[in-house]
């Protein structure tokens, strides 16, 4: 049976939740990226910040996060009255589709949807349980994992940061800040912004403008995640090459990917694929 408080649930959850409206909220409100990633690190990005908006909501300290049976396993359970977190969840489906010479074909669809499954550690009670500890993540071993190479950096002007080219970054040796430039050159590459060989992508054919704000998207989220310097310039940055417009949904999707993508590369091999 549906109650009153469950469809006041769905009506919430369903007016605020685009990868868009999460990412607007992470560039203008410092600071909530890296609590979120802290508490939910094991989650992607998307859920993580839109697991930290319903705890503000709902007046919920962040912490350890998981489901009503996880939470049985762990020695803890739910207590009573406690409303579930929604999160987005993949849906694996088969659809049939008719090619150009009429011959049928069944592929594989993952869709998300909003489901509420989860619980965080503040609305259990039972058994203490250390804290889970923030993965290291190490720049060499990131690079490694997605095939990306670095080069010299070749270019004659001194206040360039970094460049991206083909499936290769370069850092100026006296960049100010050598972590976020390289999360915003390892994002244009992984965006397909540079037109990589053998890589078939719309980034590439995207305005500058659009690029350059999915490259700082994708460099605030990391450097905020891992608490590294320079996520106040990229709000700055952000909002320069914006002017005024709103980050398409479609942007954000592809800023989400991307960053988490690089964030597992730089974990330890275990806990990225646990991740």
């Amino acid at each position: 049976m549906v109650t009153p408080q469950r469809t006041a649930d769905i009506a919430r959850i369903d007016t605020r939740p685009t990868l868009a409206s999460l990412l607007e909220a992470a560039v203008s409100q410092p600071g909530v990226i890296a609590r979120a990633y802290s508490a939910f690190h094991s989650f992607s990005l998307g859920n993580q910040l839109l697991a930290a908006m319903q705890c503000a909501e709902r007046g919920l300290a962040l912490g350890p996060l998981a489901s009503f049976q996880a939470w049985k396993k762990k020695g803890r359970h739910v207590k009573r009255g406690e409303r579930a977190l929604w999160l987005w969840m993949p849906l694996t489906c088969k659809r049939t589709v008719t090619q150009d010479d009429g011959t049928e074909e069944t592929e594989v669809v993952t869709r998300f949807a909003l489901k509420p499954h989860w619980f965080v550690f503040a609305q259990t009670e039972g058994r203490d349980l250390a804290p889970a500890p923030i993965p290291e993540w190490d720049r060499a071993r990131a690079l490694a994992t997605l095939e990306v190479a670095e080069i010299p950096f070749d270019l004659p002007d001194g206040n360039v940061q970094g460049f991206a080219r083909g499936q290769a970054i370069a850092l100026n040796p006296l960049a100010a800040m050598p972590a976020k430039t390289t999360f915003h050159e390892l994002g244009h590459v992984l965006l397909g912004h540079t037109g990589a060989a053998g890589d078939v992508s719309d980034g590439a054919d995207l305005p500058r403008n659009l690029r350059e704000v999915e490259a700082e998207c994708v460099a605030l989220l990391c450097t905020e995640s891992l608490r590294l310097a320079g996520a106040e310039f990229c709000r700055g940055y952000v909002q320069h090459w914006l002017r005024g417009e709103r980050i398409p949904e479609s942007s954000a999707a592809r800023i989400f990917k991307v960053s988490d993508q690089i964030l597992r590369a730089g974990r330890p091999a275990a806990l990225a694929e646990a991740a």
